[in-house]
């Protein structure tokens, strides 16, 4: 889509790619209703032009619109599209930083994918990759999407020795690894990063950093990005009071290849799915046990001995650990394909089993 700059491609610059989302929004009523929103209509050009004023002197900006939509509508082919325009933007010596601004409906399912995909390239290229959005639209009193784009371009524009480089996060004053996001509250300005391990933007934290660079040292290798028509076709069940064996078996007659199982506590499930997750095992089809209390990690074996077709997500979300099942799936098809005997197993554990940020 399109791109803005006035400076030479070959100009050390901050690229900002623009998703859409709440940051940029507009709301018809904003200072009666400012709730009530169209996501996904300001450009990002025109975002930046709102804090071009106060970005740090030397710092040249580089703006290109990916997507405009309302991040709930997020596709896979929208992360196929981003995540190749990351790597390439990693990969370009003149590009210093790179900065997402982006729905916050989804972005823990990007966080993830950047994570997986990206991680290891931008830690070996010593470049930080920013997601960032907000929570009010662009015209609501008060909107805290210029400030949280502003901290976004100051973390991307920091040196290297302050923190290394990888893919972050910002929101509301605060960064983390975009990995830790999970939007936990409806309305609150802090949502994808509430409950995360995190750091201020203004004073960044030796603890968290210690944290981060204990993640990275576990994270050897990018998976590779799914092409747009090549994303395994995953699916999230919820089990529930009243679960019904139905709600697995209707599935099993589709191309389905993979369930998150969002289970109750410890990530357990109805004894009603036994049966017909057996059957799903038995046809290739791939579990990964998650939580739906939105907390606390999913551990393996625990609370029943898991089956050799399922895995335990850590404290992966089922938001998370449904893009962490697609790119493990593909992940081992490709291996496959090289003459590689691993399973898909073996590339999600890569992911569920990261260390954690206490």
């Amino acid at each position: 889509m399109s791109s803005t700059s006035n400076i030479s491609a070959n100009t050390p610059h901050i690229l900002i790619l623009g998703m859409g989302g709440t940051i940029a929004g507009l709301a018809p009523n904003p200072k009666d209703s400012p709730l009530q929103y169209e996501a996904g209509l300001v450009g990002v050009d025109a975002l930046v032009a709102q804090i071009h004023s106060v970005v740090p002197a030397g710092v040249n900006l580089v703006s290109r619109q990916l997507a405009n939509i309302n991040s709930r509508n997020l596709t896979e082919a929208h992360l196929t599209s981003l995540g190749l325009a990351v790597k390439e933007a990693l990969s370009d010596a003149a590009v210093k930083g790179i900065v997402i601004t982006h729905g916050t409906d989804t972005i823990e399912e990007v966080g993830l994918f950047l994570q997986a995909t990206c991680g290891k390239l931008a830690q070996t290229q010593s470049k930080r990759v920013i997601l960032t959005g907000a929570m009010l639209p662009s015209n609501a009193p008060g909107a805290d999407g210029p400030s949280n784009l502003l901290d976004a371009l100051r973390w991307a524009s920091t040196p290297i020795d302050n923190f290394p480089g990888g893919i972050y996060a910002v929101m509301d004053g605060r960064g983390c690894m975009a990995m830790d996001l999970a939007k936990r509250h409806a309305t609150a300005l802090n949502a994808p990063l509430q409950n995360a391990p995190s750091s201020s933007v203004g004073l960044v934290n030796p603890s968290w950093v210690s944290g981060v660079k204990a993640v990275q040292a576990a994270w050897n290798e990018d998976l590779p990005i799914p092409e747009e028509a090549q994303w395994p076709w995953v699916e999230i069940l919820t089990s529930h009071a009243g679960a019904r064996p139905e709600t697995i078996a209707q599935w099993l007659g589709s191309a389905v290849q993979g369930f998150v199982l969002a289970g109750s506590g410890h990530g357990g499930f109805h004894d009603g799915w036994i049966e017909p997750l057996d059957r799903a095992m038995l046809q290739g089809i791939a579990l990964a046990r998650t939580t739906r209390t939105g907390a606390g990690a999913t551990l393996r074996n625990i609370p029943e001995l898991d089956k050799p077709g399922c895995c335990a997500s850590g404290s992966l979300t089922a938001p998370r650990a449904r893009i962490a099942l697609q790119l493990a799936l593909n992940a081992a098809k490709q291996a496959n394909k090289a003459g590689k005997p691993l399973t898909w197993q073996d590339f999600f554990a890569r992911i569920a089993d990261l260390p954690e940020i206490k």
